[in-house]
């Protein structure tokens, strides 16, 4: 049985998808493993024997690297607690809860919804060496490894700079906002987490000469009408069909 983009884009996170800035169908067509189909004919039932478990990391699921994790033969599926509101965004501070970084704060880099990880940016690092080879040593480069927001990071009230835990609150005016449980004040979403993979936030863009504006959109001229394009042409140009039909039978 075919997997629908539902079931399929479900083990994606949402703002992951967001960060992507990718439609669904091209995530979904990226993600897709299918290993045997039936023909397209008549004569034979559609199945489709296909790969339904990924495994995520920090590589995102429209890339090759993600391919490579996940090739025929691995089965080695990792379990994630699941949260229901996702409360650590790009541009969040936050604080180091373990490791040779534990009491550091940092600013978050990037999301891994589908892990519940995130990369703060210049903590919990480790040497990689690159490049490697018999005539050249390699280069040794820190890159920063993912945190289990669970339990290994704590986000940072900003009215202190000291970390605190959050409850998900509504206001009254209806914003489900953050709130910390410590000093009772709202700590707001950074206008980054609002950043795509290219760079683009919907306040900075600029309207390009090809785009339907705003006004477009709302200044609408087209009238619907229980017309054929043919009678609506003949009306235009003041024809009138004065042919009459043969009759028709339905049996």
């Amino acid at each position: 049985m075919r997997l629908t983009s539902s079931l399929l884009l479900k083990h994606v996170g949402k703002w992951s998808k967001k960060y992507a800035n990718l439609p669904d169908r091209y995530i979904e067509r990226s993600m897709r493993q299918v290993y045997w189909k039936t023909p397209n004919k008549p004569n034979y039932l559609q199945r489709t024997v296909e790969r339904r478990r990924f495994r995520f990391s920090i590589h995102r699921p429209w890339t090759n690297y993600f391919h490579q994790d996940n090739a025929p033969g691995k089965i080695d599926f990792i379990y994630v607690e699941p949260i229901k509101n996702w409360s650590f965004f790009r541009g969040d501070r936050v604080e180091v809860l373990v490791g040779k970084d534990k009491g550091k704060q940092g600013i978050v880099k990037d999301i891994y919804q589908e892990r519940n990880w995130i990369i703060v940016e210049g903590l919990n690092t480790k040497l990689e060496c690159v490049m490697k080879d018999k005539d050249f040593p390699g280069i040794y480069m820190q890159r920063e490894q993912p945190l289990l927001v669970t339990t290994q990071v704590q986000l940072v009230d900003p009215s202190d700079l000291h970390k605190t835990d959050i409850e998900w609150r509504y206001t009254e005016d209806g914003r489900h906002v953050r709130i910390s449980v410590r000093t009772g004040r709202e700590i707001p979403i950074p206008a980054s987490a609002e950043e795509t993979r290219d760079y683009k936030t919907p306040a900075l863009y600029k309207e390009q000469p090809k785009d339907t504006t705003k006004d477009d959109v709302t200044n609408i001229t087209f009238e619907p009408k229980l017309k054929t394009f043919e009678m609506d042409i003949m009306d235009e140009m003041g024809i009138k069909e004065d042919r009459i039909p043969k009759k028709t039978y339905w049996y």
